[in-house]
């Protein structure tokens, strides 16, 4: 028998089959490969494509609640536009009345009139002055609100600061500090006088002087020789004007025989020019230099007083 030759073309037709088949199986297996990666591409682009319809209904959504949420911003504003006008204008005519005080505070440095800021406005300070003297000092304690208002004062109760405020205060800030420090520094002029009366020349005043709380009214007694025998003169004196410092109405009287004497009578009537002309103790300065520098002058006239009273009593 002939041996098997492992080279017949039938073997070699064996092999070339079982290379094809493996070619085929790869081409198979890469093939499936091929179709489940796109099977998943394919998913993955309906996944996709299912998040992107979502994400666009949602993009829509939000666009109508937006043009939904303009609107009615839009109509909150046109509701609440007028009364923001109102508060912005309010606040502005604030911020501008405390510049204003501001202003008429650095204006009047150095007229007396100070003032610092506060947590509610402004607390101005007002130092009278009289002849040069310093005096009392009061204060005000503005609040810078509509309306502006007063919170806190040390001016006294005698002093009209509430019609002064009536008047301007709402107003012409400067008008009503002005008018203000005009009162207060008249009061206190007023009772500087009255207290350098009581003070320098009580040797002069034969009995006290009486005044009220404002010290527009005063009445006194006084004599221009304190040890002489001459009656003494009553002087009572009004200041009608509560912003001057000088008297509008002036009464001096002169009680007793002396009082019939026209020289008496010259004397009262030059009293009250004094009176209503000079401060108070002015008048008494010039009374006491009068009579240390000529102590003769009154005696001559209370001589030409007696010799005129005599000669009366004569001719009776």
């Amino acid at each position: 028998m002939e041996e098997a030759n492992p080279l017949r073309p039938d073997g070699e037709s064996k092999g070339g089959v079982l290379a094809h088949l493996e070619r085929l199986e790869t081409q198979v297996s890469r093939s499936r490969k091929q179709s489940e990666e796109l099977q998943s591409v394919q998913a993955q682009e309906g996944a996709l494509g299912t998040k992107i319809h979502k994400l666009r209904h949602l993009r829509d959504e939000l666009r109508a609640a937006v043009r939904h949420r303009r609107g009615s911003v839009k109509a909150c504003i046109a509701n609440v536009e007028p009364n923001r006008t109102v508060e912005v204008n309010e606040q502005e005519a604030l911020e501008e009345q405390l510049e204003n005080v501001k202003a008429v505070l650095q204006a009047y440095h150095f007229t007396g009139l100070s003032g610092k800021l506060t947590s509610r406005g402004v607390c101005v300070c007002i130092n009278t002055a009289f002849e040069g003297n310093l005096l009392d000092s009061y204060f005000v304690d503005l609040v810078i609100e509509k309306p502006l208002r007063i919170h806190h004062h040390s001016v006294p109760v005698f002093i009209p600061l509430e019609e002064i405020a009536a008047k301007y205060l709402q107003t012409n800030i400067q008008h009503f500090l002005f008018s203000l420090c005009e009162y207060l520094n008249a009061y206190s002029g007023r009772k500087y006088q009255a207290d350098r009366l009581q003070s320098d020349f009580a040797a002069l005043l034969t009995g006290p002087l009486q005044r009220n709380p404002l010290c527009n009214l005063l009445s006194f007694t006084y004599k221009l020789d304190p040890g002489g025998q001459s009656f003494p003169f009553c002087a009572r004196l009004l200041y009608k004007d509560l912003t001057a410092t000088l008297p509008t109405d002036v009464t001096v009287t002169c009680q007793g025989e002396e009082a019939l004497s026209t020289s008496w009578e010259e004397q009262r009537a030059s009293h009250e020019t004094l009176f209503c002309t000079k401060p108070l103790h002015q008048v008494f300065a010039s009374f006491a230099r009068r009579e240390k520098l000529d102590g003769s002058g009154l005696l001559i006239d209370r001589f030409h007083c007696t010799e005129n009273t005599s000669e009366v009593s004569n001719q009776y």
